[in-house]
């Protein structure tokens, strides 16, 4: 399980960095239709570039999964309700929702839950 979670974990980190890094014209479209701020926008980028990392660096230091996880779980929920709240097609909503879902995958494994 935990070879699932760590790659998990790669895939989240990955993801986030792609768009936040190489897709950032994308980003700012969505805030832009969001009616979010520069502030909200650059907050966002930067604590979920963050989390990423702490994502990475949380196989070889278990102790920082479940915060980042649970953090960036967050970030996805937010994306989810303003991607509903803008009424976007279901393809825009899909990449949050399966990040989403990694980050419950992620936590609950930290967690020793599952």
């Amino acid at each position: 399980m935990n070879d699932l979670m760590t790659i998990a974990q790669i895939v989240v980190a990955g993801s986030v960095a792609f768009v936040w890094i190489l897709r950032t014209h994308n980003v700012v479209k969505e805030f832009n239709q969001f009616g979010l701020s520069i502030l909200v926008r650059s907050f966002v980028g930067f604590s979920k570039t963050v989390l990423a990392t702490l994502l990475i660096v949380g196989i070889w230091f278990p102790s920082l999964i479940l915060f980042s996880a649970l953090l960036m779980g967050f970030f996805m929920v937010a994306a989810q309700y303003f991607h509903f709240k803008a009424n976007n097609p279901a393809k825009q909503r899909l990449p949050s929702l399966l990040l989403l879902l990694l980050c419950v995958f992620i936590a609950l494994v930290a967690a020793n839950i599952i």
